[in-house]
């Protein structure tokens, strides 16, 4: 038996799978959201492993499994989340500063203008973007009292999620190569830390985890922890990269776009090897980042980062309150013939690939007396499909080649609606797993591999289509539709005003 832990960032999901990749136990909980200031987003690292364990418990409830008979775990996590602590008690130093918040955004306008930017994009393959862990360590080392001084002592430690949560189970400050990448400290050419990025961002080493290959050698879950387990954590790879996996995505060219609080289109690029000068090239617009790392064995992704799509359906529930759950959006959306000229650009926290600006703001356009909630829901959820839309445009840009076939993961793959306009608009087959969330699967596969349940080859025999949509609208509808979706966007950006 697997426990699969996906710290996301609204809440936790716990799988338990069998030794047929089969989930059999399933629990969730969400957590509380924090928001100090406009931009800002944050969340108690305490609550999280609070909440990761009392799921984790649950899941292995849900199945009737005892905790002392799993045989590993696997981890996924929200990625660039940043949590501060202390290595001899383990308490949070302050909240972690979620990949969402945009605070550091002058801080990343000041190293582009310093001339930085290049050494940046090159070593790590990032965008200088407030999106990434590494000046959110820099922030919390200038404006946390005392914290720059305890990190020089070795009295503070920093990490991603998955090396917080791996700290609470097995006492060791470690991580991996997928969440090392997203940090803007890694260098993806020889898979350690940079010194240089370390330096010029004012973060100790010292203070960062150990990386260690994807599959295997995390430790073992210390006694008391998660009730009576003793088993080792097997794999570990952020959301993303684990989604890939799940979705049987192990060969160079293939790739998926999983449907979460953001969504995330990933093309595995393969190794090193594999690209011109025995380095992962970097492209305009897109993210090259680590997939995992088996042995040494490295294999890489392009990726395309969208900032705010299943946090605009919980802003239509939770801040507009417009609807009482997700699953209303796709009655609402299809009681309407059309759009009506009604777009949402849910640019809460900036937006991501391709455009890449910290400073765009949520922008509404189109409204008349005579729209409603159904004309916000049905927005809410085009918004989500055209921006994947421009995401998979600019990786087709990259690779040289277009897309045939979108493989889909996540949440909102339920929302017959959207995967049908998501269909329309992008002009391929959108393809939905038997198991919808993937990214779980993706952390239960990858540990059981590191322990030796199953190989590679059964991860790609146990993927299976359940659902398939054929695009059903004209060529010129849907790019009429999408002109609509790039002015809305246009009126969204450098809304702000940096400082």
């Amino acid at each position: 038996m697997i426990l699969a832990i996906d710290q996301g960032t609204t809440g936790t999901t716990c799988f338990v799978v069998d030794a047929d990749g089969e989930p059999i136990g399933r629990a969730y909980r969400e957590f509380q959201q924090f928001f100090p200031q406009p931009g800002w987003v944050e969340h108690d690292a305490g609550e999280i492993w609070a909440t990761t364990r009392a799921v984790a418990l649950d899941a292995c409830d849900d199945a009737g499994v005892d905790p002392s008979d799993l045989d590993a775990i696997g981890i996924t996590n929200q990625r660039e989340t940043v949590c501060a602590w202390d290595p001899a008690t383990g308490e949070p130093l302050h909240r972690a500063i979620v990949w969402q918040d945009r605070r550091t955004a002058g801080m990343c306008d000041r190293l582009r203008t310093d001339g930085h930017e290049p050494l940046i994009r090159e070593r790590t393959g990032l965008v200088l973007d407030p999106y990434f862990s590494g000046t959110k360590i820099a922030w919390m080392l200038e404006h946390a009292p005392g914290l720059r001084e305890r990190a020089a002592r070795g009295t503070a430690v920093f990490g991603t999620i998955d090396s917080w949560l791996l700290f609470q189970l097995t006492g060791e400050h470690v991580t991996e190569p997928s969440n090392a990448s997203r940090t803007m400290l890694f260098d993806l050419g020889t898979g350690a830390w940079d010194a240089e990025l370390c330096e010029l961002l004012g973060v100790p080493m010292r203070a960062l985890p150990e990386v260690r290959p994807s599959i295997g050698g995390f430790g073992r879950v210390r006694d008391g922890v998660l009730g009576g387990a003793t088993c080792p954590v097997g794999g570990v790879a952020g959301d993303q990269q684990a989604a890939l996996y799940g979705q049987a995505c192990l060969d160079r060219g293939e790739g998926k776009n999983t449907y979460g609080t953001g969504s995330f289109v990933l093309l595995n690029t393969g190794m090193a090897a594999d690209a011109p000068g025995g380095r992962p090239t970097v492209h305009d617009g897109l993210i090259t980042t680590v997939a995992w790392q088996i042995g040494a064995r490295t294999v890489y992704a392009l990726e395309a980062s969208v900032f705010a799509t299943g946090a605009a359906v919980q802003w239509l529930r939770d801040g507009l309150r417009i609807i009482d759950s997700a699953a209303e959006t796709e009655a609402l959306a299809g009681s309407l013939r059309s759009n009506d000229g009604v777009y949402l650009v849910p640019a809460f926290a900036g937006l991501g690939a391709p455009h890449w600006d910290p400073y765009a703001r949520g922008t509404i356009v189109g409204l008349t007396r005579g729209s409603t909630r159904a004309h916000l829901a049905r927005a809410t959820l085009e918004s989500i499909a055209f921006q994947t839309v421009d995401a998979v445009r600019a990786m087709e840009h990259a690779a040289g080649e277009d897309l045939r076939v979108l493989k889909a993961d996540g949440g909102a793959t339920a929302n017959r609606w959207l995967m049908q306009f998501q269909a329309d608009v992008l002009g391929v087959p959108v393809v939905v797993p038997a198991i919808h969330e993937t990214t779980a699967l993706g952390a239960a596969f990858l540990a059981g591999v590191g322990v030796g349940t199953w190989s590679q080859r059964d991860v790609t025999a146990t993927w299976r289509e359940a659902v398939r949509y054929e695009p059903a609208m004209s060529r010129d509808e849907a790019e009429a539709l999408h002109v609509g979706w790039a002015d809305a966007v246009s009126r969204s950006l450098r809304q702000v005003v940096p400082d």
